[in-house]
């Protein structure tokens, strides 16, 4: 999160500089104080040799990189370097869902998979009101971590981010806390018919790339390929049934052939052109109303940040 104001590159002719020491002329006279704004008017070969700045009175003086800082970055240089009070919070402390999704959790994972967790984080209410403002999500790609913040991922809910709904319907829940599980209660809030619009536009978006790169390369990700299929049948499913159902159950055998390149291309993507039939039946059939909960949700998150007052994770 800190960031330091001086940084690696070569600063461009006419950059504006705030400089960091008192600039000093002939016989040592104090010519500008510490904190006088010049210009970069040469630039050496790095950032070992000094720059030529010139001052607003029409002075020059060498200055090392290390004796200025770019206006814009001075600017910013108090929030940046109080930003570091994010870490005097252990954001982590702060998730109140986990769960594992990926293969694990769609019944898919072999001796290889690795364990793929996300889940929720709700800020402390005086950091989240702070100036320094909150991360949407907390990432360590070490673990396969990924942990939104809550409104961040309630909005990707509301829009049906395929996702963010397998997190909240999958089978594999290693840690939910109160208000985690309130959210469980109302997670029917978030589907709708948007469903239809979000995982068929992507599947038929991400079907067109693969077409192309057929063509031009001659190759195919079958992975890829796999959740394809797997998401259209799962977005099948929520229509017809009101749930998001995350293990693939009987399609297990027929989504690894296909994973494994057993499955010839045109028969993928006939299959492919079946499922969107199916989910173009679906749509006309479902009875889930044509805009999620907007109010629900928006109530549950006005209540998760009150409770964010607590001392105690909610």
């Amino acid at each position: 999160m800190e960031q330091q104001l001086s940084t690696p590159f070569i600063l461009s002719i006419g950059t504006q500089i705030v400089t960091l020491i008192e600039v000093l002329g002939h016989q040592g006279k104090l010519m500008h104080p510490r904190g006088a704004v010049g210009v970069v008017i040469k630039q050496p070969v790095d950032n070992e040799h000094a720059y030529r700045i010139r001052f607003p009175d029409g002075f020059d003086a060498p200055l090392n990189r290390n004796e200025m800082v770019p206006l814009a970055l001075y600017k910013r240089g108090w929030l940046q370097e109080t930003g570091s009070l994010l870490q005097q919070f252990d954001l982590y402390e702060r998730v109140i869902y986990r769960c594992v999704i990926g293969s694990r959790a769609y019944g898919l994972e072999g001796p290889e998979s690795d364990t793929d967790r996300r889940g929720i984080y709700l800020p402390p209410a005086d950091l989240h009101w702070s100036l320094f403002g909150i991360p949407e999500q907390l990432e360590n790609e070490q673990t396969q971590e990924v942990y939104w913040e809550l409104q961040k991922f309630v909005t990707m809910a509301l829009k049906a981010n395929p996702n963010v709904l397998e997190c909240l319907y999958s089978p594999l829940v290693e840690f939910a806390s109160p208000l985690a599980l309130e959210l469980l209660s109302m997670r029917d809030c978030f589907l709708s018919r948007m469903v239809y619009q979000t995982f068929n536009g992507y599947v038929m978006s991400q079907f067109k790339k693969i077409q192309m790169d057929l063509r031009n390369q001659g190759q195919i990700k079958w992975k890829h390929v796999m959740h394809l299929i797997r998401l259209l049948s799962t977005g099948i499913t929520v229509l017809r049934e009101g749930t998001v159902q995350v293990r693939v159950g009987s399609q297990r055998d027929l989504l690894l052939a296909i994973k494994r390149g057993e499955v010839a291309w045109p028969e993928v993507d006939a299959l492919r052109l079946v499922l969107h039939r199916e989910f173009d039946a679906a749509i006309s059939a479902t009875h889930l109303p044509e805009r999620p909960d907007y109010e629900r949700a928006n109530a549950f998150l006005v209540h998760a940040r009150r409770a964010a007052l607590k001392e105690t994770l909610p």
